[in-house]
């Protein structure tokens, strides 16, 4: 009973305390779309559940992390580095995989959820490296971590999976393409937080800049915003079903 209560307890936030201020609000966000798609999932075509259980699991392993995140914060005072990327290598694959999802009506093949994966893995390793690891040669790692995202994007914007959703068109195309933004744009404020926290040629740029504050506002905006965008692809296309 003693350490139920002491997992519920919520320890003082300082007044300026915007590092624990986003921890916090970042766990609440992640908690409450979890129950939303996970509620959500029965409305819909069944062809999209496994897409609404895959957004509701990566925002619930979020709110999870994030729970245990503030509170080594909030003890230590530092960035929780090893909680971080335990959670990226849990949702970040599973980022890749809502790709795959989508765009099995276009005979998307398991061979590009796992290209995808594969890649997502070597970004988020050879980051851990850079950040927690050998932070002499963050820029280094963070170069190589930078490629694997690279060859992502050129995956999803120019190769194969593309190709398969301009083969279906309509929403899944709409949705691929809202999903390939989140990537370009949305996963770009991850790299941004990396150079706030290591040392490198970057330093006069982003030394100012709070690493975490920066990743907690990329989680937020990337991990719930995949989730509705996969949201309203099942809406759209329950809609189209039923009306035809």
């Amino acid at each position: 009973m003693n350490s139920f209560f002491t997992f519920i307890s919520t320890p003082e936030i300082a007044t300026d305390d915007y590092v624990g201020f986003t921890f916090f609000v970042g766990c609440m966000a992640m908690m409450a779309a979890s129950v939303f798609f996970f509620f959500s999932m029965n409305n819909y075509d069944r062809k999209w559940r496994t897409s609404i259980l895959v957004s509701g699991l990566i925002t619930f392993i979020a709110a999870v992390h994030y729970w245990y995140m503030r509170d080594y914060w909030y003890t230590n005072g530092s960035s929780p580095t090893f909680f971080r990327y335990v959670d990226w290598i849990l949702t970040v694959p599973l980022m890749c995989v809502e790709f795959y999802l989508i765009l099995k009506v276009a005979g998307a093949k398991k061979d590009l959820m796992w290209k995808l994966i594969g890649l997502s893995v070597i970004m988020l390793v050879t980051g851990y490296f850079g950040e927690a690891v050998y932070r002499d040669q963050a820029w280094l790692w963070g170069l190589i971590s930078g490629i694997a995202y690279f060859v992502i994007v050129y995956e999803i914007w120019l190769g194969s999976a593309k190709k398969l959703a301009e083969k279906v068109g309509g929403a899944v195309l709409s949705a691929h393409k809202m999903l390939c933004w989140f990537v370009l744009v949305g996963w770009a404020i991850y790299p941004i937080g990396y150079m706030a926290g290591t040392p490198g040629w970057y330093d006069s740029i982003f030394g100012g800049l709070a690493m975490d504050v920066i990743y907690n506002i990329g989680d937020a905006i990337n991990k719930i915003g995949f989730g509705l965008v996969v949201f309203n692809l099942a809406v759209n296309a329950s809609e189209t079903s039923v009306a035809n």
